[in-house]
């Protein structure tokens, strides 16, 4: 495997533009990355070249990303890296893309509510139990009742304050 993986922290420069395709849902958008560096004769924060990324998303990524990025919005995108050459009416055209696997919002700059994505039922699959994590590796456990009732009383040699 030798891809090369980036991870790229801008901000979104157009709007997702979402396509469902034979292969599933598949969105793409423009990421501004500028550069800025600290500019010691003015004492200010000064900003540099600006790269453009086009940013490929698949499968739910593709749906996710359609619903929760808007243009402005900072981001964090991590992915496969693809420059490509080629030739437009006798010019050379270099393009950068990123493949990505991972797409979020940038909280150094705001907050996020996350809201899980609706998944698609399997009929008739059973329930998964929630698993007792209180059951140690040798298996001689308590119940999970005797568990929470231990929990609520102290560890000895320690007073309750009501």
């Amino acid at each position: 495997m030798n891809e090369t993986m980036v991870c790229a922290v801008g901000r979104v420069a157009t709007q997702p533009v979402y396509r469902e395709v034979a292969s599933g849902p598949s969105a793409r958008f423009r990421l501004a990355v500028t550069a800025r560096y600290w500019d010691r004769e003015k004492n200010v924060w000064t900003d540099g070249h600006t790269n453009f990324f086009t940013v490929w998303a698949n499968r739910q990524l593709a749906t996710n990303t359609a619903a929760s990025l808007t243009v402005g919005e900072p981001v964090i995108v991590q992915g496969r890296l693809k420059v490509r050459t080629d030739v437009r009416e006798g010019q050379s055209w270099t393009s950068a893309d990123i493949d990505a696997v991972a797409i979020g919002h940038d909280l150094a700059w705001g907050t996020s509510a996350f809201r899980r994505g609706g998944k698609q039922e399997t009929a008739g699959a059973p329930a998964q139990p929630e698993p007792n994590w209180e059951i140690p590796p040798d298996g001689s456990a308590a119940t999970g009742t005797e568990v929470a009732a231990s929990a609520a009383q102290p560890p000895s040699g320690e007073a309750v304050l009501t």
